[in-house]
């Protein structure tokens, strides 16, 4: 089950709103999204995006103004076979050349081996890492900023040590528990 939410600081303390992401293909839209729950009309506003595969990964995006994102996510390796952690995990955020991961995708897509569906590959059984992907190139556990929450109340290490919860533990930590509860 996922749960995606944004909280908006405003001058009376955060303001918090549910969020479909059905919609939501890129980390540019993401962050539009963000822009567009800012609550007032300066270029220092900050919005944090919520997304949270239940007692599996979160993440973070966090959007000042017109700043570029800041990304946490807490298993990039769990996050990596979300369709919504796919969003975050950006080229930039996994330290590869953008475009590596889409060339890589779409050879796996495309069945040009020669081989009928259902037919063994026989360059798999021969080979054991033929089943390196994507996904293996993702380190397990936390990626990104483990700074984004820093000024706002929650320590590198209280964000690294978060576990189950984690949403409402940040959300208390930033004085935000009561309008995220408002929207969960």
């Amino acid at each position: 089950m996922y749960f995606a939410a944004l909280l908006a600081r405003t001058e009376d303390g955060w303001e918090a709103s549910d969020t479909e992401l059905d919609d939501v293909e890129t980390l540019s839209d993401l962050t539009e999204l963000a822009r567009e729950h800012a609550a007032g009309d300066t270029d220092d506003d900050t919005v944090l995006v919520f997304i949270e595969q239940e007692d599996v990964w979160f993440g973070v995006v966090r959007v000042d103004g017109e700043e570029d994102p800041r990304i946490y996510v807490s298993d990039a390796a769990a996050a990596s076979r979300s369709s919504y952690g796919e969003i975050l995990l950006t080229d930039e955020l996994l330290g590869r050349e953008p475009g590596s991961a889409d060339e890589d995708d779409l050879e796996d897509l495309t069945d040009l081996d020669g081989t009928e569906d259902g037919e063994p590959d026989p360059e798999e059984d021969e080979d054991p890492t033929a089943l390196e992907g994507s996904s293996e190139a993702v380190p397990s556990g936390p990626l990104g900023d483990t700074r984004i929450l820093d000024d706002l109340g929650l320590s590198e290490k209280e964000l690294l040590s978060l576990r189950t919860d984690a949403l409402n533990e940040i959300a208390e930590a930033l004085g935000a528990s009561e309008v995220l509860e408002t929207v969960r």
